[in-house]
């Protein structure tokens, strides 16, 4: 590997960019990922930028089940993605399919299509979750060549007691 390639390699792992992708969601877990990039959260503090092409993304970042109308755009939108790629479920639905497994048109979690590298369930996640799930990711990445052994799974952070009254 030339120095060029390993120069490139190094910088798209140490600063990320992501490409966040609807796969038939609710819109809260969109919701979320987008205030996790606002100020208040800031998640370009760790390298992390939103791009507009997969073309140009190291990391997918999908939200909602996976539908049967919506599978094939998945797949080619991952195979356009250069080495190395992630791909991290965020929310229930695209964990498991959520409260839509089942449904005539939902073929489960987004693991169903392609490998997913993260798993950070909740419905909706928290923007904490969603930046703690993806710099985990990050730094379990010994080898920038390949995705981790096993994939990384989020815990969501317990609910507060000034939630509950």
């Amino acid at each position: 590997m030339g120095i060029v390639n390993k120069l490139v390699t190094w910088s798209r792992v140490k600063s990320p960019w992501i490409l966040h992708f609807n796969t038939g969601a609710c819109n809260a877990c969109d919701i979320e990922v987008v205030a996790s990039i606002t100020p208040r959260y800031d998640v370009e503090r760790f390298g992390l930028l939103l791009k507009g092409t997969p073309r140009h993304a190291d990391v997918l970042v999908c939200s909602g089940p996976l539908t049967r109308q919506i599978e094939s755009r998945l797949v080619r939108i991952y195979e356009q993605m250069a080495h190395p790629k992630f791909v991290v479920a965020v929310g229930t639905c695209a964990c498991s399919g959520g409260v839509f497994n089942g449904c005539y048109n939902i073929k489960g979690g987004i693991d169903s299509a392609i490998p997913v590298s993260a798993y950070i369930p909740g419905c909706p996640v928290r923007p904490e979750a969603i930046i703690d799930g993806v710099v985990k990711l990050l730094g379990s990445l010994q080898n920038p060549t390949e995705a981790p052994a096993t994939p990384i799974v989020i815990n969501p952070p317990e609910e507060s007691e000034e939630l509950h009254g």
